[in-house]
């Protein structure tokens, strides 16, 4: 499989520079005095943003009309103020009324959009009537932080907030599941008024992202990380830098590096880059996924074209493809999903064994000092630490290679069964730890540990990873 394999439409490449989305960035001003407010008001001008958020809920000895007054007319970018209750997950647990009458107020000093929740909506847009310049905008908001409700029970939502008069809705859920999202981008392309929809956490990343593609008036971007203003909200940065967020538009192709745990992987950053650089029309995310099965039903539109498979998913994503490589069925596991274009048929392939053997050869020519035409891995002891879907493809690599591969896991059993596909021999990692060939051997690790956070840890003890170093040196002055 080549990229030149692959069929381009017109749609597909873009016009450099040039935006293909309406939806703001906004940045939530979350800073406890109006100094520190000021401050990052002006950065999140430079950073980017469209729109600012000040969180008066954030403030302390706030002091409204002083306040607002300074804040709003000193801003470089239009105004949303939200003064969040913490009856909807905000910080505010003072008098209501005080609290409305500082919305009122923001109105009055020229704010461009207030946020009101839907709980108080009515009361407050009838408080309003005839009051405004018919220059603030109102967002009526809903937010829900245990899951996200059944499509009916959101378009219900949607209705009762546009009952109100609001000029915006927006709803904001928690993504229990990463096909959560697609209930919120429903709203969203079925929306007949200015929708925000946002599922929050970690899960629900591909929302905040995706808005683009799907209509959001706005999304939100946080100024740096550790900052947000709600779960799962990325920066800013990553936002225009990293996923490209001006040039995603309804037709831009969906990609992404299906995993659990996934934000560790680089992945979004290399395709990103790459997909700007000759100007195709996809976005590449990291997909946070529980049941690849799900997801893929979930996600069955043509527009969502192709994936990267990682831990712990490359068995499950090989059992839920249409057509299936020889090689990845020789492994028993794919690393890569491609949607063909003419039929929407699922197509499997992996590609993990030529990437991660080519890199160990090189490695290996480079501590010998040789170029010879043949694989250094020929005749070598190759061990590799798991048998899951990464080492049922560094196995299969070895043996292609001629090396004399061990597979060494946890569980005895699986490793047995993939060493018997490979001609190889089985251990338990316990048995690994006292394993001393006097010739050595190469190690290489496929299971979870040492992957980011935990990047420290090794699946066998230092002592041991030491003592193996010591007998490959010894072994090495002999041999000379």
């Amino acid at each position: 499989m080549t990229l030149s394999s692959v069929p381009l439409a017109t749609s597909d490449i873009q016009i450099p520079g040039a935006r293909r989305n309406s939806t703001l960035i906004c940045v939530p001003i979350v800073a406890d005095s109006v100094d520190q407010m000021l401050g990052q008001i002006r950065k999140a001008k430079e950073v980017g943003g469209d729109v600012v958020e000040i969180r008066l809920d954030y403030l302390k000895n706030f002091s409204p009309r002083q306040d607002l007054q300074f804040l709003v007319k000193q801003s470089p970018l239009p105004t949303l103020v939200t003064y969040r209750p913490t009856w909807e997950g905000g910080q505010y647990d003072g008098d209501e009324g005080k609290r409305l009458d500082a919305l009122r107020l923001a109105i009055e000093l020229g704010a461009d959009y207030i946020d009101v929740e839907l709980q108080v909506a009515p009361e407050f847009i009838n408080s309003i009537q005839g009051k405004t310049s018919g220059k603030v905008k109102i967002i009526v908001s809903s937010h829900n932080y245990q899951n996200t409700p059944s499509a009916e029970e959101l378009g219900n939502l949607v209705a009762r907030i546009q009952a109100t008069g609001a000029d915006i809705v927006k709803i904001a859920t928690t993504a229990l599941d990463i096909t959560d999202c697609a209930r919120i981008f429903q709203v969203l392309t079925h929306s007949q008024v200015p929708t925000i929809g946002i599922a929050m956490a970690e899960r629900g990343l591909i929302s905040r992202i995706l808005s683009a593609k799907f209509g959001s008036y706005l999304t939100f971007g946080s100024l740096e990380a550790g900052v947000a203003s709600a779960p799962g909200q990325p920066t800013v940065k990553d936002l225009l830098d990293l996923y490209n967020f001006r040039q995603i538009g309804p037709d831009t192709k969906v990609h992404g590096v299906i995993g659990k745990p996934i934000g560790h992987s680089k992945s979004p950053h290399l395709y990103n880059a790459a997909f700007k650089s000759v100007g195709f029309n996809g976005i590449y995310l990291p997909l946070l996924v529980d049941s690849v099965k799900n997801f893929l039903t979930t996600y069955s539109s043509p527009d969502f074209v192709g994936y990267s498979y990682t831990i712990p998913h490359k068995e499950d994503g090989l059992r839920c493809c249409d057509e299936i490589d020889p090689i990845a069925q020789a492994i028993g596991a794919i690393s890569c999903m491609i949607r063909r274009p003419t039929d929407g048929k699922l197509m499997g392939y992996n590609v993990d064994y030529l990437g991660a053997i080519a890199a160990i050869e090189e490695g290996l020519r480079a501590s010998n000092g040789t170029t010879n035409v043949g694989s250094p891995l020929a005749g070598k002891l190759f061990v590799v630490i798991g048998a899951g879907g990464a080492g049922k493809a560094l196995a299969y690599g070895g043996k292609e290679k001629g090396a004399r591969v061990v597979v060494a896991n946890r569980t005895f059993e699986k490793a047995q069964e993939l060493a018997s596909k490979v001609g190889g021999e089985a251990m338990t990692l316990a048995e690994l730890e006292n394993f001393h060939p006097e010739d050595g051997m190469i190690l290489a690790n496929t299971t979870s540990v040492g992957m980011k956070p935990n990047i420290d840890n090794t699946p066998l003890s230092k002592v041991c990873l030491l003592l193996f170093l010591i007998l490959h040196v010894m072994s090495s002055e002999c041999r000379v």
